[in-house]
């Protein structure tokens, strides 16, 4: 089978490889949709943490299961995506139900290698049924399910404000599932293009560029003076991070989905006055995957929104280093295996 390794940072590779043997308790999908997220553009780039090379990199997909083994309650040909976030079930988060952040946990993609090949071998117990749902859509339940996470980490209230840092794909799926949960959605980035795309095609109502000189002022006049009382990150950027304490409210909740290498950096005062909660939010679990799954069947998300660019996997080791430029106007490339 053909397969795509990042062997060095801003290098790839294809390769002939084995097809997988199936292993007891896995499954073989063929893959036929792979997402790009910011892990593996940051990957490409050497900015990953937690990152050795080489590694084949894709953890956002669907495809069609081929083999499965007994047991599962799953049928051969069906269209799955499944959860990519391989965990040991015997560590003190593991028996704490928290198995997105386990102690020994192997991310598809980044601890072990991913699907940027025409098959890839799952435990099965990680599979998701596709729902009817597309094989594009499919390979969106991941991302989206990152920021469902995250809104339920911040257990938003009906009415709340809650601000959005980072109109990525993590963040806009976070903006999306903190609409559902009632929230009055406040976007920020420093992008223009996808601030016009939060009000166009998500409905945020309040929308602010974060290179703006008044931006506490603008949040005061958006919340009534009370600025918001959730605020989440979506940036993996350190000087956003570190600013944000500024727009929380007092006993405002702030949540870190995004990732960076540095320190955390802010005034004491201004957090423990507030009596601030700061909370990260690691991976998603299978309630936020099946969330993500029925709030697509329900008409609540369309994923499909979030894909701008499109490539065969013939084509991806020539387009990849494209995507990491802003101007090229990246929200999701999408990437289909025949």
């Amino acid at each position: 089978m053909k397969t795509l390794t990042c062997t060095t940072p801003g290098t790839f590779e294809y390769s002939e490889t084995e097809k997988p043997k199936l292993k007891t308790g896995h499954a073989i999908i063929k893959i036929k949709r792979v997402g790009i997220c910011g892990t593996d553009l940051h990957a490409f780039e050497g900015t990953q943490p937690f990152f050795n090379y080489p590694r084949i990199l894709g953890h956002e997909l669907s495809g069609d299961l081929v083999e499965v083994d007994c047991g599962a309650d799953f049928k051969i040909g069906e269209a799955v995506t499944f959860i990519p976030y391989f965990n040991c079930g015997v560590c003190i988060a593991c028996r704490m139900d928290k198995p997105n952040c386990c102690v020994n946990m192997q991310v598809c993609g980044v601890h072990v290698d991913g699907g940027m090949s025409e098959y890839l071998q799952v435990p099965s117990k990680t599979l998701l049924h596709g729902e009817g749902l597309s094989y594009d859509e499919l390979a969106l339940v991941e991302p989206l399910a990152i920021g469902a996470h995250g809104v339920r980490r911040a257990a938003i209230q009906e009415g709340e404000f809650v601000l959005v840092i980072g109109a990525g794909p993590i963040g806009l799926g976070t903006m999306e599932f903190a609409r559902i949960a009632g929230a009055k959605v406040i976007a920020m980035d420093i992008n223009d293009g996808r601030l016009m795309f939060c009000k166009e095609n998500l409905g945020v109502a309040h929308t602010i560029n974060a290179l703006s000189d008044d931006v506490v002022a603008q949040l005061i006049a958006i919340t009534g003076g009370d600025m918001p009382t959730v605020v989440i990150d979506a940036t993996g950027n350190q000087k956003a991070i570190n600013n944000a304490i500024n727009y929380m409210a007092h006993g405002a909740r702030f949540v870190l989905i995004g990732l960076q290498k540095g320190d955390l950096i802010f005034n004491h005062p201004e957090f423990h006055k507030r009596e601030a909660t700061l909370m990260s939010s690691r991976n998603a679990t299978t309630q936020d995957f099946e969330h993500v799954i029925a709030s697509m069947k329900n008409g609540l998300v369309n994923p499909t929104n979030y894909i701008t660019h499109q490539v065969n996997f013939e084509d991806v080791k020539t387009e990849f280093e494209s995507w990491l430029d802003p101007k090229n106007g990246v929200i999701k490339a999408m990437v289909s295996i025949n």
